[in-house]
């Protein structure tokens, strides 16, 4: 009985990753055609605000950050500036460790998620309504067009928090990060990050046409109702 249970759950995996293989090509199909079809719009958009931040505050409009990507690949991500250009993340590191690591950690006064320790004050005027809107992430759609990054996948983290890995979160690296992804959806400021590594793998394990436009769908939901920053 037990092998018989081993070689169906072998044949499961086996079905699934082909299933997968199959649907890669055309993920990537809809990533492009889709980047390209709100390039001309988001060109405009993103003009407009790269302008208002150098108005608000000196220094580069963009915010670059290396990242590690499919099968522990490191990639440069692309982001608006949303911080006080004289904010160093350093001071934040060992609470992100702790968190990613599965520490107990608490809330500091004015931090406004569970897994985000950066202050009110440390964040810009437009930072605050681009985060609010997150069209801080606007920029990513330059690495989706470059390949680093689906739409739609777990979100990538900084090489120092892999680091901090269980091993079992290390399968959320068995596909490409996404802008956004099913823990995005559902409410990633208030999870664990046990809870948001579940629900990537169960993405990764789950991946289909229908889930990522679901996923996409409820992510511009939450854009235009303002519930959240992704």
């Amino acid at each position: 009985m037990t092998e018989a249970r081993s070689d169906r759950e072998a044949l499961n995996v086996i079905e699934t990753h082909s299933e997968h293989s199959r649907y890669l090509p055309w993920k990537r199909a809809i990533d492009v055609v889709i980047c390209l079809s709100v390039l001309p719009f988001l060109l405009v958009l993103m003009g407009v605000i790269a302008l208002l931040i150098v108005l608000d505050t000196p220094g580069s409009p963009f915010f670059v950050q290396e990242r590690i990507g499919k099968d522990g690949r490191p990639f440069r991500l692309f982001k608006f500036r949303t911080m006080r250009v004289d904010y160093r993340d350093e001071k934040d590191q060992a609470y992100m460790r702790a968190f990613v690591s599965g520490q107990l950690i608490e809330k500091t006064k004015g931090q406004d998620a569970i897994n985000k320790p950066i202050r009110t004050q440390d964040i810009t005027r437009v930072g605050r309504i681009l985060r609010k809107a997150s069209l801080d992430e606007l920029p990513q759609v330059f690495n989706v067009l470059g390949g680093e990054m689906s739409l739609i996948g777990p979100r990538p983290n900084v090489p120092w928090e892999v680091e901090c890995y269980k091993e079992w979160h290390r399968e959320r690296l068995a596909v490409l990060p996404g802008i956004s992804g099913l823990a995005q959806v559902q409410g990633r400021s208030t999870l664990s990050f046990d809870e948001i590594a579940a629900y990537d793998i169960e993405y990764v394990r789950t991946m289909s046409l229908s889930t990522d436009m679901t996923i996409l769908v409820s992510t511009v939901r939450s854009v235009f109702s303002g519930k959240g920053a992704l």
